[in-house]
């Protein structure tokens, strides 16, 4: 089991205790849970309220919805154990990963991102746009570039807001879906034009990479590109996974999954990406999606030195494999990087 699994796992765990009477006939089960990385200090690695929401409509208190749901899930394959704490919050630890399924899954996201950079996934039906902004054709979000939003007193809400709302629709969801304004705090005065000073793609970074309620700092460490600025990492990353693609192809060989690479940093990002994508939209917090991209992009720049022939070594299976990892990993962050608005360049 991935950690994407565990949401339609929990889903039909409340359906069945439901059914079978455990809980009140009136609980609504959810069409949906979110799952998230438990936090440093926390029990289990990845946890969930569900109880908490199907409480309101069983009509019991959280920790008893826990309880029942709990005694299910510990018996569900590839979860190796389940606690609850608290009040009524379910945590998980999940059986030892099969590697090559992560590896598939990973891949297979890959062509999910593709269509979500595409604009497939977020393209916003008539009136979704805020009252200022120009719709663009086929009633898409205005595209960010080269300039961004326009500059103003409201720019940051509109950033965010547009940004919330790829990711709404990225799980499916629409406009409907958001409340009629976000609580934004706007940016400082002393900042001046930000986009001017700092570029569209910094801005939005910058912008998105605290929580909407708080007003984000600007300085010119946006602008330097070393390891200090985590804007400039994310995207070196992902322009250093296109380079592996490319040196590979002067070398004569292109990525597979045969053997599965020995990455556990970079495996489990991967696998935690659509939890970090699923929190996000379900928060209308972009900032979690930043956090996410961060680790994902040090674990390839960790991992990328691995992926190449050294010397006179010959190209194997095994390196192919991790091409394909690092593939992976590079389009996900061009796709996460795309639902911020910021563009992905291939060369850095």
């Amino acid at each position: 089991m991935t950690p994407a699994d565990l949401s339609p796992c929990v889903v039909r765990a409340v359906r069945c205790a439901v059914a079978d009477g455990e809980l009140a006939a009136g609980a609504a089960p959810p069409e949906r849970v979110v799952i998230e990385r438990t936090r440093p200090g926390g029990v289990g690695e990845y946890a969930t309220p569900v109880a908490f929401q199907v409480a309101r409509t069983a009509g019991c208190p959280p920790r008893d919805v826990a309880d029942v749901l709990a005694r299910r899930l510990g018996a569900e394959p590839g979860i190796e154990r389940v606690e609850v704490t608290g009040a009524g919050f379910l945590n998980f630890v999940l059986a030892a990963p099969c590697a090559p399924s992560l590896v598939r899954d990973a891949l297979l996201r890959d062509i999910v991102i593709r269509d979500v950079r595409g604009g497939a996934m977020f393209a916003a039906p008539e009136g979704e746009l805020a009252p200022d902004d120009e719709p663009a054709p086929d009633d898409e979000p205005a595209p960010d570039h080269p300039t961004g939003p326009r500059p103003g007193p409201g720019l940051r809400e509109r950033v965010v807001r547009r940004s919330v709302l790829r990711l709404v629709h990225a799980q499916g969801g629409t406009a409907r879906d958001l409340p009629a304004s976000l609580p934004v705090a706007p940016l400082a005065k002393r900042d001046g034009d930000v986009v001017a000073r700092y570029g569209a793609d910094a801005a939005h970074w910058r912008m998105l990479s605290v929580p909407a309620r708080e007003t984000p700092v600007f300085s010119d460490d946006l602008l330097l590109q070393g390891e200090g600025n985590e804007f400039f990492r994310v995207r070196y990353a992902h322009a250093r996974s296109r380079a592996l693609l490319r040196n590979a192809d002067q070398l004569g060989f292109h990525p597979e999954t045969g053997e599965v690479p020995d990455a556990p940093a970079l495996l489990r990002a991967l696998a935690d990406h659509p939890l970090a994508l699923e929190a996000a939209a379900h928060h209308r917090a972009p900032e979690r999606l930043t956090r996410d991209l961060v680790e994902l992009a040090e674990a390839l720049l960790d991992f990328q030195y691995r992926v190449l022939p050294r010397g006179d070594e010959k190209p194997s299976a095994a390196h192919r494999a991790r091409l394909a990892l690092a593939e992976a990993a590079g389009t996900v962050l061009a796709g996460g990087l795309a639902l911020l608005g910021i563009d992905a360049p291939t060369r850095l």
